[in-house]
Parts: C-alpha cells; structure tokens; sequence
C-alpha cells in the first residue's frame, strides 16, 4: 500500500522555517501533483518524504508506518531528480539494474527485472548503450527506470522534465500518465509548471511559502480557486484581475466593465477585485454594444489567439482568447469586447473567493 501522510510536517534551518505546518493525505495509487513558484516549499516537502531532508516538527507516515527516524532506502520510496543522475562508464541495464545489485539480488534476478521494465519504459533497445549515446529524452526514462526496477511503495519525482525542450516534455507527459496507469503505484510530482500539474495530477497542492494554499482536483482548481493567489497561478495565459473601480476616478471604459461583471458598486460592497479568464473575454462586432478597447499585442497561434486589450481606465492590460477566426486582428487596432459575468470569479478585500457564482 502507498498511502502518503503528512502531520503538521514543518522545517526550518536554524530560525528560518520554510515549511509551515502542513497536512496532506495522498492516497493510494494516486498520482499527486505539487506544484507552487520557485523556493514555496514544494521540493523540501517532497526530499522529506524521501528522507534527504530532516523532518523538524510533525509526523510523516508511509503506507501507515512511522517513517520520520526510517532511514531512506528502507522507506519504500524511489525518487526521480531533475538531473538524471547516471552512472557515465554503466551501460543502461547496468545503470537500471545498480540499486539490485547493491541489495544482493542474483544476476538472473536483475536482469528480468531490468528487462521487463524495458519493455514497460520501450528502450530495450537502449539496454547495451552507454548515457553519452542517449538524447535526453532516453536518459530520463533510464533514471525512471532504475527507480521503477526497486518496486517501490511510492514514486518521487523532482521536476523530471525540466531539461527537456517543449515537444519532448510532452511525450514524457504521455508517457509518465500512461505509466502510472500501468503499474497503479502512488506518484507524487513536484513541477513549477502549471500545464504539467493540470494534464497529469489526479489531484494538485498548490504551495505558496511553505503552506498549501488548495488542494484538489485540476479543474476545481482551475473553476474554483481558494484565493488569487491560486487563481493567478493556475491557467494560461494568466487571470485577468479588475479592482474594484473608485467612483469618480475610475475611468468609463474600467466602470463599464465591472458593471457588466458585479452591477453598481453598491450591489456588492463585499467583492474588491473580480477575476476573469481570457476565454471569458470575448469580442462583439463593431456595430454592437460592447466596451471599447485597444489591442496592445496579438499573439496568433493557429488554432486561436491571445488579445492583449488596453482599457481607459484600467491599469493591467486585459487578455482574451478567441478564436481563428479573428486571426486578422492587429495590433493597435480598436474593439468591442464583453465579458461572460457567469463566469466571474468575485474575490474580497483578504484575497479569498467570497462570493459564489
């Protein structure tokens, strides 16, 4: 069994505690994603789980058992590194097959796990090659090999796929969901980056300086955020955040659109900033009533484009996704928008979602 549990786990170096007290319970089987911007905790968290960190205060238990004092290779774990972490003069299989044979397993023994976890991973081609004869992309699935042939109660990745270029980190997408699929075991993933924590996690720990800011499934994240802060951190391109405007100073255009999204001011004393999504924000012909604004960039990707809108009024650009048909808009040139109230996400004066849609 792989259940993961975490107790009121903090760490601190010296006076400085990075790790806040967290909770957390990763259940078996389950692929769990952490995910937060550089130096939330997320990595800490992650190498006390494995044990190359020292738990300072709080419990930590795998598959029901105390694992706080449980030295790192007894604990049941297999950690993944950003490096890869090969041996140079070990052939792929030597490579696969090391932490086997340093636990005294026979060499028939190593080689059929080495080789069924080949076929798993496909790079039995790759069994008598040396790491300096393999792209990344192979490197990467050696090290996941080597942590799979240990048959591991949970697996422990540390932003695996950041050396890789942007096709390949896809694959490696595919690939690691398919894996985890296949073998049932529990995963827990640390990424900085939100699209790999939204395609791959059954469910997601949004980090923010050393605490869990939400947990839950990536759409409920994506729908439903806590906070703004999890709410700028997951989706691309980034939230569009409308403060509250102040009567008298805000500009026409600013007015209009929170109007369009709140009704007067006074409707809702509660709510001080609303967020909207680019896909939220659509545009309407110029013969309609709509909220006049300038395209500062248009960022056209094919299928859809990324608008990049100056509002009088209004400070932060606001972004819209449309669709290919619009693909022939340019910079500089004046529109119409409007904007899907049922959409709109009502945050308060302390950051939190106040107001249910």
């Amino acid at each position: 069994m792989g259940q993961v549990s975490l107790r009121g786990i903090r760490k601190s170096y010296g006076q400085t505690e990075i790790i806040k007290g967290i909770d957390l319970e990763v259940r078996d089987g389950e692929f769990m994603v952490f995910v937060g911007p550089s130096g939330c905790g997320k990595s800490t968290t992650l190498r006390m789980i494995a044990g190359l960190e020292e738990i300072t205060a709080g419990e930590l238990q795998i598959a029901g058992l105390r694992a706080n004092e449980v030295r790192p290779a007894d604990r049941g774990a297999a950690m993944v590194f950003q490096s890869y972490a090969l041996y140079p003069h070990m052939t792929v299989a030597e490579n696969m097959g090391f932490a086997l044979k340093m636990a005294g397993e026979s060499k028939a023994k190593r080689n059929e796990q080495v080789t069924r976890t080949a076929e798993v991973l496909r790079i039995t081609d790759l069994l008598g090659r040396y790491p300096k004869d393999l792209s990344g992309g192979q490197r990467q699935r050696v090290a996941i090999g080597r942590a799979i042939v240990r048959k591991p109660k949970v697996f422990l990745f540390d932003e695996p796929l950041s050396n890789l270029d942007a096709a390949l980190r896809v694959n490696m997408r595919i690939e690691l969901s398919r894996l985890h699929k296949e073998l049932g075991t529990t995963m827990i993933y640390v990424t900085h980056d939100q699209v790999e924590a939204m395609t791959m996690g059954d469910r997601i720990a949004v980090f923010n300086q050393g605490r869990i800011e939400q947990l839950g499934a990536p759409l409920e994240l994506y729908q439903r955020p806590a906070n703004e802060f999890v709410a700028a951190f997951i989706g691309a391109p980034r939230i569009n955040f409308i403060d509250r405007p102040v009567v008298g100073v805000a500009g026409e255009a600013h007015q209009q659109l929170w109007a369009r999204l709140v009704g007067n001011t006074a409707a809702d004393p509660q709510t001080q900033r609303i967020g909207v999504r680019a896909e939220h924000v659509q545009l309407v012909a110029a013969d309609q009533a709509g909220i006049a604004a300038t395209v500062e960039l248009a960022e056209h990707l094919g299928d859809s484009s990324i608008l990049y809108l100056r509002l009088d009024g209004l400070n932060d650009l606001l972004s819209a996704k449309v669709g290919a048909g619009h693909g022939d808009i340019q910079t500089g040139q004046r529109v119409k928008l409007d904007v899907d109230a049922s959409a709109a996400l009502r945050f308060g004066a302390d950051g939190g979602l106040n107001v249910p849609r």
